[in-house]
């Protein structure tokens, strides 16, 4: 595996090392030793899955404290953009965000810690997500903002996608802009 780190403290790349032949392919996806070798440690509790249409669009979600989570998240099948806003309030990249296209065929990994909300955009249908995190989903703790807050401004590049208009859950369309959260909602 080869891990690297992105300009948001705590928010890594990892690219598990692929074998291939004439029977297909063969990688570790979740290697905790090589991991903890980078300074990466969560006891994972749960993994959860999602199926996305091409368009559908995810997020922005986290949970609050005490039911915050880190996130190791991959793509079994299609491709997605997958994207993280920090929202710790300390942080240098504090309302910042940061994109990567996971998919199948790349097979890398996004490890995202605690303090940002994630959501995705399906390039594909039928994209297969995966994720684990180290705190059970908590409803209570659920929070999120609107996938195209302008204080953020996510590039969710839809055009170059052929997406006019991204398919959101009727919660997801009804989330608050980030300015609209009540106090202590951030980390």
């Amino acid at each position: 595996m080869h891990v690297t780190a992105t300009p948001f403290e705590g928010l890594y790349i990892i690219e598990p090392k692929v074998f291939s032949d004439s029977r297909g392919t063969f990688f570790e996806s979740y290697k905790e030793s090589v991991l903890r070798d980078h300074g990466l440690s969560a006891n994972f509790v749960q993994d959860s899955q999602s199926i996305s249409h091409r368009g559908v669009l995810r997020g922005m979600h986290w949970q609050a404290p005490p039911h915050a989570q880190t996130k190791l998240v991959r793509v079994v099948t299609g491709r997605l953009l997958d994207v993280v806003i920090d929202l710790r309030r300390e942080s240098r990249t504090f309302k910042q965000w940061f994109s990567i296209e996971l998919t199948a065929a790349n097979a890398k990994l996004l490890w995202i810690p605690r303090g940002f909300a994630h959501g995705f955009l399906a390039l594909e249908d039928n994209t297969t997500f995966l994720y684990k995190v180290d705190s059970e989903f908590a409803p209570d703790s659920e929070r999120g903002i609107a996938w195209n807050d302008p204080e953020i401004g996510v590039d969710w590049d839809l055009a170059a996608s052929g997406i006019e208009r991204p398919s959101l859950s009727p919660r997801d369309e009804k989330l608050p802009r980030l300015q609209e959260l009540p106090v202590g909602c951030l980390f």
